[in-house]
């Protein structure tokens, strides 16, 4: 056989893998991440339950449930870690405080055979780390149920423990913080409906109300608490949608909830919406991750000048909470592909 033979019949061999593997590639299910759109980019490729910097140039996050805190420069894209330098049992939350030090939620012990027992409220508690991450964390000597409430302009939080809501300052006594002031501000049993309680977030600009998910009451509920008068109001009014906030704008008008709307199956289905704060139910939704099967969009929070939302993609079957990468969301962008979509459709 000729060389020109052979250079030919490698030609074709080649051409053929080729063609191979392009099919192959085709049949691979699409990924969210593989079409994000402009106002869509992903910061990491791993992590979970994102939280701004109140300058908004870092975001906070969690390696994993039960792992690290992290933050990552939005200007830069690098990475480091928070709670590395001493040993823990990992952690469910990280929040940043008004002042800047962090509010941590994990448990003093943790066993990888019953993992979602370090979740419960009889394990998790509450702990400040100093912003200068000169040492261990300090205890607060409280429990607390999943995700807290944090201030985003005074030393105050809320917490969720047995089905009540909790709410607190923190004080500094020789350098030690502790929590003063503790007051019950909500228990499920007082309220006209069954549900099970999580606190969400203070709602801008005075904070006298505090929204809060009603999980189980016709599906899930976004529902907000007047701190003073104790009087509820349910904000998504969605019977039978898993509906739950996360995140808020820093107006008041609006919150950011996981919802499953569009396919109403569970929250293993959810997307983020944007639901108005006026009693009527609006909502409008943003991200369309659940349409790739396999997919969701999760755990939305909005920047202190309300300019971005960080997220995190997931799966399906991924346990609550759990993330693959924070992804950050120019909403001023956002608004303007909106407009110009609207200027196409009016000029059809």
């Amino acid at each position: 056989m000729s060389l020109k033979t052979n250079a030919v019949t490698c030609l074709i061999l080649l051409i053929i893998s080729l063609q191979n593997c392009l099919a192959q590639d085709s049949k691979k299910p699409k990924s969210p991440l593989d079409e994000l759109p402009p106002y869509i980019r992903q910061l990491t490729w791993f992590g979970e339950r994102a939280d701004f910097s109140h300058d908004g140039k870092k975001i906070m996050f969690l390696g994993k449930t039960f792992g690290d805190a992290y933050e990552v420069e939005i200007s830069t894209g690098k990475i480091h870690t928070l709670t590395n330098n001493y040993y823990h049992h990992g952690y469910t939350r990280a929040l940043y405080l008004a002042n800047g030090d962090i509010l941590l939620s994990g448990p003093r012990r943790f066993d990888p055979n019953d993992p979602s027992a370090g979740r419960s409220d009889d394990n998790a508690q509450l702990w400040i780390l100093n912003k200068d991450l000169s040492g261990p964390p300090t205890p607060l000597g409280e429990f607390c149920s999943e995700g807290p409430a944090v201030s985003r302009k005074r030393m105050h939080i809320a917490w969720t423990r047995k089905d009540c809501f909790y709410a607190g300052d923190i004080v500094y006594e020789n350098g030690r913080p502790k929590i003063t002031n503790k007051k019950k501000n909500l228990d499920a049993n007082q309220l006209p409906f069954k549900c099970n309680l999580e606190t969400q977030n203070f709602r801008p600009p005075d904070e006298k109300e505090l929204t809060f998910a009603a999980y189980n009451y016709q599906g899930t509920e976004v529902c907000g608490l007047d701190i003073e008068s104790g009087r509820v109001v349910n904000y998504s009014q969605a019977p039978e949608q898993f509906n739950e906030p996360e995140g808020i704008f820093p107006d008041g008008k609006y919150t950011t909830m996981e919802c499953d709307r569009h396919n109403p199956k569970g929250p293993q289905y959810d997307d983020i919406y944007k639901l108005a704060l006026d009693g009527s139910g609006s909502s409008e939704r943003m991200t369309f991750f659940s349409d790739y099967p396999g997919y969701k969009a999760s755990n939305p929070v909005i920047s202190d000048d309300g300019k971005f939302m960080a997220f995190q993609v997931a799966k399906t079957d991924d346990w609550a909470g759990v993330g693959r990468g924070i992804l950050l969301f120019d909403l001023t962008a956002y608004e303007k592909s909106r407009s110009k979509e609207t200027e196409k459709q009016l000029t059809k």
